[in-house]
């Protein structure tokens, strides 16, 4: 890597990791022409595209795709050793940029950002709540926060809860105007509230089990939306059936705002983790955020709380 290619594959790896000129350019504090003139710069000393440009979408070819895998790590350690050259004897600083769902902010976020800024303020922390699957490495991220089922394989993983269950809630207006459902093919006759995924587009299918027998439930109703929270918060008011995470809605349970059905067949799902690429280990930053997160998630979770971004 030469010195003039430096500068240019800076505003690439910014474009890669923010899908847009525009943002890439606000990152790195120049103009959008000048982050455009320096990806089109590099390509042509490689002599091969690495965007996909549309009038509303920007995204990577397959040799950009591989620029990021490759050269993304590296120069972050290169950016991570210039800023460090300014820390204290014993101070680390950096970043960590973490893609966390909104149902984990509870679990996750709220206990353990604070003692970790408290510990290390000049580690800065960017968190990105979105509840769709995210390529860390192609996406510029450090770490993500995902249920176990969801993780690559080739990740590294460290348990952050304990094993909980997805159960089906309504209200006791709900339940009292409807009845409660018996069986799972019941809800099929419930109004029940629905939410998108931000993965693949469609509406999530309740999943259930009892035994060895599992059941994927179309559910459908009047309402959806894209975060499961509201899904809660909509139980509450009597407007449908929702289906939680448990230890989300322990304390409307609580209270008897909210009220199980169907319990016998709530599926238990192995909890949240957080997860990492074993490349990315040697960052000082992040393996102290790990250290945080190892001391500070020992005990069960429980949200307990109204949380504010959720899904």
């Amino acid at each position: 890597m030469t010195t003039s290619v430096f500068p240019h594959l800076q505003a690439f790896l910014a474009v890669a990791r923010t899908r847009s000129f525009s943002a890439a350019a606000r990152d790195l504090g120049i103009s959008r022409s000048a982050v455009s003139q320096s990806v089109r710069l590099l390509e042509g000393k490689l002599r091969v595209p690495l965007v996909a440009r549309t009038t509303r979408s920007v995204s990577l070819t397959e040799a950009g795709r591989r620029l990021v895998e490759s050269a993304g790590p590296a120069v972050a350690q290169v950016q991570a050793a210039l800023t460090e050259v300014t820390a204290k004897p014993g101070e680390v600083v950096g970043r960590v940029r973490l893609t966390v769902p909104r149902s984990a902010f509870h679990f996750v976020i709220e206990p353990v950002l604070p003692k970790f800024r408290e510990r290390h303020p000049r580690i800065e922390v960017e968190v990105v709540f979105e509840d769709r699957m995210v390529d860390l490495i192609s996406e510029g991220f450090d770490a993500g926060v995902r249920l176990n089922e969801n993780v690559e394989r080739d990740m590294v993983s460290v348990r952050l809860t304990d094993a909980f269950r997805f159960i089906v809630v309504g209200s006791p207006a709900y339940l009292n105007r409807h009845g409660a459902p018996e069986r799972p093919e019941d809800l099929l006759r419930h109004e029940c509230l629905t939410f998108r995924s931000a993965t693949t587009g469609s509406l999530y299918a309740w999943e259930l089990e009892r035994g060895r027998r599992t059941w994927r439930v179309p559910v459908r109703g009047s309402l959806i939306v894209n975060d499961g929270l509201i899904c809660t918060l909509w139980a509450e008011q009597g407007m449908g059936l929702a289906y939680a995470m448990e230890p989300l809605v322990s304390e409307q349970l609580r209270q008897g705002s909210l009220r199980r059905v169907l319990e016998p067949y709530a599926p238990v799902v192995p909890g949240f983790f957080l997860y990492y690429p074993s490349r990315t280990q040697s960052s000082p930053p992040l393996r102290l955020f790990v250290e945080t997160v190892r001391e500070l998630t020992r005990k069960p979770l429980v949200a307990t709380r109204q949380p504010g971004p959720q899904g």
